[in-house]
């Protein structure tokens, strides 16, 4: 498909009295297309898709299989004699939007101010002097204001990980009621998302800040803070980590 601007252009220069030849030597495209997009001024041809069967019937039977195609095709050649290729059947599906999902581009959490914060972990290895070093990132979220802390570990345990949320709530001068973790076995005892059992040593740590740990749904990707689009490698050292400095991007 050739862009519009693209299909202007080449009406343009043909109004300026380019030849066809020198169009399309120049925009590397065939000569009948060029002539083509001339005589239709440059505007794209409307084209509207109109498959062979009723687009109704697709739906019904779609509906009547369950989502399962293979069975659909199998009715529509059995039950109302129209026979037509697998791949012909996908396609008119794609096309009408009947098999596929509604697009969603994430997953949508009400925003509060101050009612959430998140916590995640990353690994990451950077040159400290002459040798690579591994490092682990801790980044604390604040959900509606977009407010973050994060530091750099050589090791994050559990003791690491109540001595960072000390230090960010204390920067912070504020602790929201919740903190959403990933599935991870420094708070949580067992159990997955909602129904995680979070490590009493953890909830009692919690509590002491006027904040529960909650666990996001396994594989709720979107629950997850992305830790290297906040971060430089240019490290500068603290008296526990590496904190790091924010880049946007």
């Amino acid at each position: 498909m050739i862009e519009p601007d693209k299909r202007k252009a080449i009406f343009l220069l043909h109004q300026e009295g380019m030849p066809v030849r020198e169009i399309s030597r120049r925009l590397s495209l065939g000569r009948n297309t060029v002539r083509r997009i001339i005589a239709q001024e440059g505007r794209a041809s409307a084209r509207v898709f109109t498959p062979d069967v009723d687009p109704e019937l697709l739906r019904r039977l779609y509906a009547q299989c369950n989502g399962y195609v293979q069975r659909a095709w199998e009715k529509l050649q059995e039950e109302h004699g129209v026979k037509i290729k697998y791949s012909t059947l996908t396609r008119w599906l794609r096309l009408l939007g009947i098999s596929l999902p509604p697009a969603s581009r994430c997953d949508r959490v009400p925003d509060e101010p101050g009612a959430e914060m998140q916590h995640d972990t990353s690994p990451f290895t950077i040159a400290l002097g002459s040798r690579p070093t591994k490092l682990q990132a801790s980044l604390l979220y604040l959900r509606y204001s977009k407010r973050r802390y994060l530091q750099f570990y050589r090791v994050f345990d559990r003791f690491q990980m109540k001595c960072f949320l000390h230090r960010a709530l204390l920067h912070w001068g504020y602790s929201p009621p919740v903190c959403i973790i990933d599935n991870t076995n420094l708070a949580r005892l067992r159990g997955l998302g909602a129904q995680a059992v979070i490590v009493p040593e953890m909830e009692a740590f919690a509590k002491s800040y006027a904040f529960r740990f909650i666990c996001h749904a396994r594989g709720h990707s979107d629950r997850k803070e992305n830790v290297s689009y906040y971060t430089s490698l240019v490290p500068s050292k603290t008296t526990a980590g590496f904190r790091f400095n924010r880049v946007r991007r």
